[in-house]
C-alpha cells in the first residue's frame, strides 16, 4: 500500500509539473505563430525584469532561457530553464503587469513574442490550446506564491499586527513574496535595527525599502497601481471586483462588450474572507472565497477586461455632460473614467459593533475576516467571533482547526434563523467550538503596545458578563453598504443605504420603469451585496452579475436607436 501510495503521488507530482510547463509541438507552434512575431535576443541578455512590465509571453523557438527570483536584498534562487517549444509567461502577462521574475538568455534565443492583446486573443481563439496555456499561466503564479520565490520581501516579526496586514493584502491580490523573521535572522534583525524602532521593512524586487508602508505605498513599489489614463469610451465599467462584479465582468466581456473594473483594495470582496463554500453549485467537495474569485480574476483577464486594482473611486457623475453623454467615474487620483454604463457592485463590509476602543484594536486583535494569517495569529489560542451568519459560521469551522477554543457569540437564541443547515451541524459537530446564544461583546481589554488581550461579554438572558482572555477577535455582524462614492449622483437607496432597483427604483424614471437591477438613474445598475433586497449570497451575487448584462445590452441597443 505505501509503495502504492508514493508511485501515485510520483505520478500527481509529475503531471502537474507537466501541465506547468508544458513543451509544444511544431504543430501548436505555428497555430501560435499569427498571433505574435519572431524576434532576437544576444547571449545575457535579459528577456523581461522582475518589476518591470514585460513584452507578453514568449514562445522559444531557438536557445535556452534561465528564469530566477531575485528580492531586493541581492538574493537569486534559480526557478527553471526552458528550451525550444516551452513558453514564458504567467497570469501577469495577460493584462501586462510587471514581471515577478527575471529572465536571462543563457545562449542565443530567438523566440515568437505574443503582447498581451494577443495572448488574449491566442486564448480566445484557440480554445484547447488556450485551455493549457492558462492552465499553466494560473499554475505557475500559484508555484510563485507557495514557494514565496518572487516578489517583496517583508521583514519582521510574523505574529505582528502591520505583518498580518500586509500578508493579506498581498494573498488577496495572489502576489507572492517572502517572509523573513526577524527574531530567527540575525542580518534581517541587524537590518532592521538599522531603522530604529520600526519593526517591519518591505524589501521591494528593485531595492526599495519601506519602513511599515501602508497598502497603497506597497502596491505603488511593486508596480500594481495602473497609472495610465484610460481615458477611452468603455461599454461597462463595474465598481467592485467581488463575485458580482467579477460575473459582470466576465459575461459582458465574452460577449464583446468593452469592460473595466476598478476596486480600492483587491480582487474578492466580501466574500474573499469565506474560508470554504460547500454549498455553490458544482463545487461538491467545496472552495474558498479567495479561490472562487481568483479563477473569476483570470477568466476576466482571458476575455479582456481592463483591471484597475488597487483603485479608489470618488465619485460617480452621472450629469452625462460630456460629447458622447458617457457616465463619469472620478478616481482618488484625479483620473476620470467614461463609460455608457456603471455597475455598482461595490458590496457591503461588515458592521463594527458600538464596542468601546473598537477602533483602537482594528488591525491588532480585531479582525474582519479568518484568513491563513489570522489563524496562525491565534495557534492555540481561544478566540471569539461575533455573527450568525454563513460567513461567520465558515470562520469558526475554518478557525476550529487552529484555535484551542472558538466562542460563537450571537444575540438570537441560535443560528437556525441566519445560518445554512450544513454550517450549523458542522459547528454542532465541532467539539471545540462553543456557542453562547442571547450573548453580546460589550468590553474589550489590552493596550496599545500589547494590543488586544481579552474581552467581555454578557449575556441577556441571565445578565451575567463572562471574561475571556481572548487576544484575537472576529467580527461578521450584519453589512453597510460601499455607497458613499454615489452621493453626488441621485441614485436612491433604502433607509439603510442599500441601492434601490427595479420597480423601488422607477421614480427616476418617468417615461418607463426600472428594468430588473437599474437604478433610478438610467444606465447604472447594482448587483450583489449593495443592491436592496439581494440575497446577501455568493452564488446569487454571481446570478445577479450575470444577468444584469443582459440588462445592460437592452439599454446600449436603446440608446444606440435614439442617437
Amino acid at each position: 500500500m505505501a509503495t502504492a501510495d508514493t508511485s501515485s503521488t510520483a505520478a500527481a507530482g509529475g503531471n502537474r509539473q507537466l501541465q506547468t510547463f508544458p513543451v509544444l509541438n511544431d504543430t501548436e507552434i505555428a497555430r501560435i505563430a499569427r498571433f505574435g512575431s519572431v524576434q532576437h535576443f544576444p547571449r545575457g541578455s535579459r528577456l523581461f525584469t522582475a518589476g518591470e512590465v514585460g513584452a507578453g509571453m514568449f514562445v522559444l523557438l531557438k536557445g535556452v532561457v534561465s528564469v530566477t527570483q531575485r528580492d531586493g536584498l541581492g538574493h537569486v534562487v534559480p526557478i527553471v530553464r526552458q528550451g525550444p517549444g516551452e513558453f514564458l509567461a504567467e497570469v501577469g502577462q495577460l493584462s501586462g503587469r510587471p514581471a515577478l521574475v527575471d529572465g536571462h538568455a543563457e545562449e542565443d534565443v530567438e523566440a515568437l513574442v505574443l503582447p498581451p492583446a494577443q495572448l488574449r486573443a491566442l486564448l480566445v481563439a484557440e480554445a484547447d490550446l488556450g485551455e493549457r496555456i492558462t492552465r499553466a499561466l494560473i499554475l505557475r503564479r500559484v508555484a510563485l506564491i507557495e514557494s514565496g520565490a518572487a516578489g517583496p520581501v517583508l521583514i519582521g516579526q510574523p505574529q505582528s499586527p502591520d505583518m498580518a496586514r500586509l500578508e493579506n493584502f498581498l494573498r488577496r491580490n495572489g502576489h507572492p513574496y517572502h517572509l523573513v523573521d526577524a527574531d530567527q535572522d540575525p542580518d534581517a534583525a541587524a537590518l532592521l535595527a538599522q531603522y530604529g524602532d520600526h519593526q517591519l521593512l518591505a524589501v521591494c524586487p528593485n531595492g526599495s525599502v519601506l519602513v511599515n508602508p501602508s497598502e497603497d505605498a506597497l502596491a505603488l513599489c511593486l508596480g500594481m497601481v495602473d497609472a495610465a489614463a484610460h481615458d477611452e469610451l468603455y461599454d461597462v465599467a463595474v465598481v467592485g471586483a467581488g463575485p458580482a462584479g467579477l460575473a459582470t465582468a466576465v459575461y459582458a466581456a465574452s460577449e464583446g462588450l468593452r469592460v473595466i473594473v476598478l476596486d480600492c483594495r483587491a480582487f474578492g470582496g466580501q466574500a474573499g474572507a469565506s474560508a470554504r463554500i460547500e454549498n455553490y453549485l458544482g463545487f461538491p467537495t467545496g472552495i474558498s472565497g479567495q479561490a472562487l474569485a481568483g479563477r473569476a480574476f483570470v477568466q476576466a483577464q482571458k476575455f479582456g477586461v481592463e483591471m484597475l486594482i488597487p483603485a479608489k473611486v470618488a465619485s460617480l457623475d452621472c450629469a452625462r455632460t460630456n460629447a458622447d453623454g458617457s457616465l463619469a467615474i472620478a478616481l482618488a487620483d484625479g483620473r476620470r473614467i467614461s463609460a455608457r454604463t456603471v455597475v455598482v457592485a461595490s458590496g457591503a463590509r461588515y458592521r463594527r459593533p458600538g464596542v468601546p476602543r473598537l477602533h483602537e484594536f482594528e488591525g491588532r486583535g480585531i479582525w474582519y475576516w479568518a484568513s491563513a494569517i489570522e489563524a496562525k495569529l491565534c495557534a492555540q489560542q481561544e478566540v471569539a467571533l461575533v455573527g450568525g451568519g454563513n460567513s461567520a459560521g465558515q470562520a469558526a469551522v475554518f478557525l476550529s482547526h487552529h484555535a484551542a477554543k472558538v466562542n460563537v457569540l450571537v444575540r438570537g437564541p441560535s443560528l437556525a434563523a441566519s445560518m445554512s443547515r450544513y454550517l450549523i451541524d458542522r459547528i454542532e459537530a465541532t467539539p471545540n467550538i462553543s456557542l453562547q446564544p442571547h450573548t453580546e461583546l460589550v468590553r474589550l481589554h489590552g493596550d496599545p503596545d500589547a494590543g488586544l488581550t481579552g474581552a467581555t461579554w454578557r449575556c441577556h438572558s441571565t445578565g451575567a458578563e463572562h471574561d475571556c482572555p481572548a487576544r484575537n477577535i472576529f467580527l461578521f455582524v450584519g453589512a453597510e453598504p460601499e455607497t458613499d462614492w454615489l452621493a453626488g449622483c441621485g441614485v436612491a437607496v433604502d433607509k439603510h443605504g442599500f441601492v434601490q432597483t427595479g420597480s423601488d427604483a422607477s421614480a427616476g424614471f418617468p417615461a418607463r420603469p426600472a428594468t430588473a437591477l437599474e437604478t433610478s438613474v438610467p444606465g447604472v445598475f447594482a448587483v450583489g451585496d449593495v443592491r436592496s433586497g439581494s440575497v446577501k449570497r455568493v452564488g446569487g451575487a454571481i446570478g445577479e452579475g450575470a444577468a444584469v448584462v443582459a440588462l445592460i445590452h437592452q439599454h446600449l441597443a436603446s440608446h444606440s436607436a435614439v442617437a
